[in-house]
Order: C-alpha cells, then sequence, then structure tokens
C-alpha cells in the first residue's frame, strides 16, 4: 500500500512570531522555517506502518515555494521514499492546497492519505477534511490511533466526550492528533541519503488548478496585551467587582 503524507513548511515552533510593520501578514524573512509539527507525526505515523510491513512506499508532498524543498528532504531523512512539490509563490489557501492533493492523489492513487490535523501557523485545520470531501474519501480526524483491521483501518478519534473507534473503509483519509507518537529525529547518514532521493517539481499549471486566492487580507495585527492582575482582601470584595465593574454577574 502506498501512503502519500502532505507536509507544510512554516514558522518553526520556537520562534515567536512578529507582524509584519504593514500589517499585511506575518514576518517570514530571516526567520527560522520548520516542518508543521502535526505533519512530521503525520511522516512518522507512514514511517511505522512501513516499518510494519504494511506500507510500501511514502510520498511526501509539499505546496508552496521553492525552499519547501528544504522540509520535503527533512521527511526523506525521516524515511519517506520520494517527494513531490508543488511549486507556487501564490497564498495557497485550504482549498486550494485540497485541490492540488485531489490532483496529486489521483496521479499517484495511494490507498490511504496521512495528513497533520492542522498547522501551526494559521490552524485552519481544513485541508483534510476538504480533499476527503472532494475525493468522496472516507476519512477520520484528529486520530491518536491507527491499526489496519481485515479490509479497514481502525482510527480511535479524540472527541469532546473522550474517545471514538471507527472503522474506514479504504482508501482513506487520516487527521492525526498530537498523541499519535513521537516523531523520529533523522540520523546524519540519512540526511545525506535523503539527498539522492528522488524529489520531482510540479506546478499548479501542470496539475490544472486554479489556486487564485478567494480571501482577502484586509490587516493583521497582533493580539492586545494582557492586563495585569490584581488581588483581592475577602470575596465580598471579588463578588463587587464580578458584579459591578466585570459585569459578569447580574
Amino acid at each position: 500500500m502506498k501512503v502519500l503524507v502532505p507536509i507544510k513548511r512554516v514558522i518553526d515552533a520556537n520562534v515567536k512570531v512578529r507582524v509584519k510593520a504593514d500589517k499585511s501578514g506575518v514576518e517570514t524573512a530571516n526567520v527560522k522555517m520548520a516542518m508543521n509539527p502535526f505533519c512530521e507525526i503525520a511522516v512518522e505515523a507512514a514511517i511505522r506502518l512501513k516499518e510494519a510491513g504494511t506500507a510500501s512506499e511514502i510520498v511526501a508532498v509539499a505546496a508552496g515555494v521553492q525552499q519547501s524543498q528544504e522540509t520535503l528532504r527533512t521527511a526523506l531523512a525521516m524515511g519517506a521514499d520520494r517527494a513531490i512539490l508543488v511549486k507556487s509563490d501564490a497564498i495557497l489557501e485550504p482549498l486550494a492546497i485540497a485541490k492540488l492533493l485531489k490532483a496529486v492523489v489521483e496521479k499517484e492513487e495511494p490507498g490511504l492519505v496521512i495528513l497533520g490535523k492542522q498547522a501551526v501557523d494559521n490552524d485552519n485545520n481544513q485541508t483534510g477534511q476538504m480533499l476527503a470531501g472532494l475525493l468522496g474519501w472516507a476519512q477520520a480526524t484528529f486520530v491518536s490511533k491507527i491499526a489496519l483491521e481485515g479490509e479497514g483501518l481502525a482510527a480511535t478519534r479524540e472527541v469532546d466526550g473522550g474517545l471514538e473507534k471507527v472503522i474506514l473503509k479504504m482508501p482513506a483519509i487520516v487527521t492525526v492528533d498530537l498523541r499519535l507518537n513521537t516523531p523520529r529525529y533523522a540520523s546524519l547518514p540519512n540526511i545525506m541519503k535523503a539527498k539522492k532521493k528522488p524529489l520531482d517539481s510540479v506546478t499548479p499549471e501542470d496539475l490544472g488548478v486554479d489556486v487564485t486566492p478567494r480571501l482577502e487580507i484586509l490587516e493583521v495585527s497582533e493580539p492586545p496585551g494582557r492586563k495585569a492582575g490584581i488581588k483581592v482582601g475577602s470575596v465580598a470584595e471579588l463578588l463587587d467587582k464580578l458584579k459591578n465593574e466585570a459585569k459578569v454577574l447580574s
């Protein structure tokens, strides 16, 4: 079974995000970039399926600027077999990425697509669901455990009420949560080997997909600073402030 793993290049999770001076977006120039943490978990999940003899090939896919090749090389160093870059300098919205992935899926014909549940840069949590809708495939989101059961895939989902187990008919889409696994670090020998693994590049035009943005960003601003708290001397004073200052009690 071939497994396709879409990944995304984002600002490193340890870097403080800053808004551009013109408020058109966040600053990415001279900022450390890395693979989205949820995508790392997806890559690790695919690698473990291959190590268990379930998956035969892992294909990593990224859509974005040329520098996304570096992120794909990281996936190759972790254990992916080959990679595909859909090169575009445009701002790619979740629907556009889902359409690009649909075109890649139709070409590669994988049995399973594993994605991170969301990207830490915009937290949209949309691409996996949109891809499943476009393909008409079964899907499981927020997955913390996966295992093949017969002809299907058993997935444990993290939902508001606890855990939910579903059985998916293959082929399927899975978006993974934090507790699924702990991604491995790429060793130096594997980093060197990754440089020789296949990495193909295509464009949205090659795939016949229009990625023109449908949304317009008016302004990006930092959240307001948190005000300092105060101490109260008694329960009566607390109730008074909640009622007369915060206006949360009547």
